[in-house]
């Protein structure tokens, strides 16, 4: 029986073939933004050339959904209308931002690929966001138009900037050019492509700025771990795998991680729509053979509480991965017993909308043999441990997780105070996460401090703090998060209001859903005329404070 140290020294062996000089996937150090990094030699340059490329797969499937199938001939010319459209007749050129405010929808990977084609910067705002805070997004991004479905339009009204109907314009524009020629850009590397925020820490969503480097530096990570499955016996070609798309795209894990990768490979998307649902989920994956699928820890353990997932045909699915928020070693042993694809498939994961993909991944293999771990540093990634002096650590000693790769983005759009504390010198990224490293794998002990990872979408109590500090009625408030079955966590505030006010938990509520996103909506509230415990500097003891 072989040991989960023969399994990594052979592991190593062939990434090393295939990493190394003169390998298909080589890595040789190159100069990118004043740091000399490791990069793919044999690299694209810019995302259209992914999309040239595609043509290549003419009638393969590229997205199926419950009711449309579009191959990757169709997606091209449909794409390069679209792409013909945006620039003769809404001006759009290289560097200006396209904003896309919708859920998931063929329309949505259609509208990024025509935007970073030609050379111009995709947005993607979260769908979930209130008008509050797409008003925030416009006025951060600036873009030149928006491209919003019908239930984000209604947030947009008097944005003054034009808004593009998803399912009328975009329906429409991808078919009104046709024979239009497949668009391209003079963009550098490290030109922008993508904007994607995240919840501030201060208060405000930042956007994390991604090049075109940094996604198709992910590409090429993609296309050696199919690799490496094939090197280890794997009989399915990459081209023949099928990728469930639960996530939204506005997320690094759907968008640079699925999306984009698969067009290059030839793979095929299978794209469910509308609100998570077990049994649609689970038709799906039965119906398309789906082979991969990352999901969230909320969505494993629904399907764990449904109770019917024998009942489909779950034969195909190989690969699961828990992605976006984290789970404890009791959980993912729960999910090997009761679900038959995640038995010997289940694989974890740690990464950031800051660097574009994992940081670091761990697979079956490497979770039986140390359970916890969060696995080993990607291909191309350094990652070191650090004392608050910036002091690099030893080994099984914890601090602050810092990380530098030809992944980590760009910076935080028009935001060089937040780029300045994220991206320290020589292009290292601090993560704001604590973790130790032993035996080269990596642990993580906590998350960003104060945050909240809800469902896996991240929540930072700051920004729900600054609203409700904004009601009239509240003197002083603190936000925590709380344990939930489903959700993993849920947010709860504390709220002391002004001498003599009647506030009430449903006034409360009120006021924060017509300023935030739902999922950011208080659950739990405690109103109480006790002062927040604050320390000698005049900072609230966070622990201290009951909800």
């Amino acid at each position: 029986m072989s040991s989960d140290t023969d399994h990594r020294s052979s592991a190593l062996a062939r990434a090393a073939a295939l990493t190394g000089p003169g390998g298909r996937f080589e890595l040789s150090e190159a100069e990118v933004l004043g740091a000399r990094l490791p990069v793919f030699t044999h690299r694209r340059r810019a995302l259209h050339e992914v999309l040239h490329e595609s043509a290549a797969h003419a009638g393969r499937e590229y997205i199926v959904t419950a009711d449309r199938r579009i191959t990757f001939a169709q997606h091209a010319a449909q794409v390069a209308s679209l792409a013909q459209v945006l620039r003769e007749e809404y001006g759009v050129g290289k560097g200006d931002r396209v904003a896309i405010a919708a859920a998931n929808s063929p329309g949505w990977i259609q509208t990024f690929w025509a935007t970073v084609s030609i050379g111009a910067v995709a947005v993607g705002f979260n769908a979930w966001w209130s008008a509050r805070e797409m008003a925030h997004g416009i006025a951060n991004a600036e873009p030149a138009l928006v491209v919003a479905d019908a239930r984000q339009s209604a947030k947009l009204a008097g944005c003054g900037v034009p808004v593009l109907s998803m399912e009328d314009d975009i329906s429409r524009f991808v078919s009104a050019r046709p024979g239009a020629p497949l668009p391209s850009a003079d963009v550098a590397e490290d030109d922008p492509a993508v904007i994607l925020y995240t919840s501030g820490t201060s208060g405000r969503p930042k956007g994390a700025v991604h090049t075109h480097r940094n996604l198709l530096a992910v590409v090429e990570y993609h296309r050696l771990n199919d690799a490496l499955l094939r090197e280890f016996g794997d009989p399915l070609a990459p081209e023949d795998r099928v990728y469930l798309l639960t996530l939204p795209l506005f997320h690094i894990a759907s968008l640079h991680n699925l999306a984009v990768p698969r067009l290059a490979t030839g793979s095929r998307i299978a794209l469910h729509q509308g609100s998570f649902d077990v049994d649609a989920v689970l038709s799906m994956v039965e119906r398309e053979r789906v082979t991969n699928w990352g999901a969230v820890p909320t969505m494993a353990h629904r399907m764990l509480e449904h109770g019917g997932v024998s009942r489909y045909d779950t034969s195909s699915l190989t690969a699961f991965a828990l992605a976006s928020a984290p789970s404890s070693t009791e959980f993912k042993e729960k999910l090997r017993r009761a679900l038959p694809f995640a038995k010997d498939s289940l694989v974890d994961s740690y990464g950031l909308t800051e660097s574009c993909t994992a940081i670091a991944a761990a697979n079956p293999q490497e979770l039986a043999a140390a359970p916890g771990t969060l696995g080993r540093p990607v291909v191309g990634v350094r990652l070191e441990i650090r004392d608050p002096a910036g002091e690099v650590l030893g080994e099984g000693e914890e601090g602050d997780i810092w990380v530098r790769s030809m992944y980590n983005m760009l910076g935080y759009w028009r935001d060089p105070a937040a780029t300045a504390e994220a991206i320290g010198a020589d292009r290292w990224l601090r993560t704001g996460d604590m973790g130790q490293v032993r035996e080269g794998r990596l642990y993580l002990r906590s998350r960003r401090s104060d945050l909240i990872i809800r469902g896996g979408e991240n929540v930072y109590p700051a920004e729900i703090e600054t609203v409700l500090a904004g009601h009239p009625d509240v003197r002083e408030c603190l936000v925590v998060g709380f344990p939930h079955p489903d959700l993993g966590q849920e947010v709860a505030a504390v709220v002391v209001p002004v001498p003599g006010a009647a506030l009430t938990e449903e006034a409360l509520r009120e006021y924060a859903a017509g300023e935030l996103a739902y999922f950011k909506v208080p659950k739990r509230w405690r109103i109480t005329t006790d002062p927040l415990p604050r320390n000698a500097t005049g900072k609230v003891i966070r622990r201290d404070v009951r909800v």
